[in-house]
């Protein structure tokens, strides 16, 4: 699953109009860079979840037959949030664990490479804490993600998620961390640091820095 319901405030004019995932960097759809990650890894089905301006993704984007991968959408009338845009998708996710993935991101890590059954309810990527947050969001310890550490980590927006971890929610507006936090109390979630190149693209900033690349 991508996620792209966003509206991208911080993008500022460049959002007003025209949803995150379709501004340009490098010439390439920001949303392209998670498509072609994802076809990388040999997953041809995609769920994106839809709310600003999603008709455009929409008509951009067609079926995936252009990227060699078939796409389904969930559409969202009001943002859910990214806990409750998962929730909404999971009748098109399957019964199997998913990953999820930011539109936002620009990345090199082999998604082929995450787990491809969880010991628990969800497994999470992490990188070094970017400056805009520098005091990160998890620790890590033999492998488990804790939410009190010495040195923490920034979650990456990429992850695998067992649909039981959302299992008792009520549909309706709320953000991951309102099931992934307990998860991790309750020693449910792994997770890995990452050390290679990886990008949030959130600010106008980020896209003049990406072009430049």
């Amino acid at each position: 699953m991508i996620l792209a319901a966003g509206r991208g405030e911080r993008m500022g004019e460049l959002t007003a109009s025209v949803p995150k995932p379709l501004l340009r960097v490098n010439g390439r759809y920001l949303i392209e860079y998670a498509i072609a990650s994802i076809k990388q890894a040999g997953i041809n089905e995609i769920v994106i979840n839809l709310s600003w301006h999603g008709d455009q993704i929409q008509a951009a984007l067609g079926n995936g037959s252009e990227y060699g991968v078939n796409i389904f959408y969930s559409e969202e009338p009001e943002r859910l949030e990214t806990g409750g845009g998962i929730l909404k998708a999971l009748p098109l996710l399957g019964s199997e664990p998913f990953i999820v993935m930011s539109s936002d991101i620009v990345t090199d890590y082999p998604l082929e490479k995450l787990p491809k059954t969880l010991s628990g309810l969800a497994h999470i990527v992490m990188v070094d804490n970017p400056l805009y947050h520098i005091h990160g969001d998890y620790g890590l310890q033999n492998e488990k993600v804790m939410l009190q550490a010495n040195k923490t980590f920034t979650h990456a927006n990429i992850g695998v998620y067992s649909p039981d971890l959302f299992r008792g929610c009520t549909p309706g507006h709320f953000r991951l961390t309102q099931v992934l936090n307990p998860a991790i109390v309750a020693d449910q979630v792994t997770g890995e640091h990452y050390q290679g190149h990886w990008r949030n693209i959130g600010t106008k900033a980020d896209i003049v820095a990406g072009d430049s690349a």
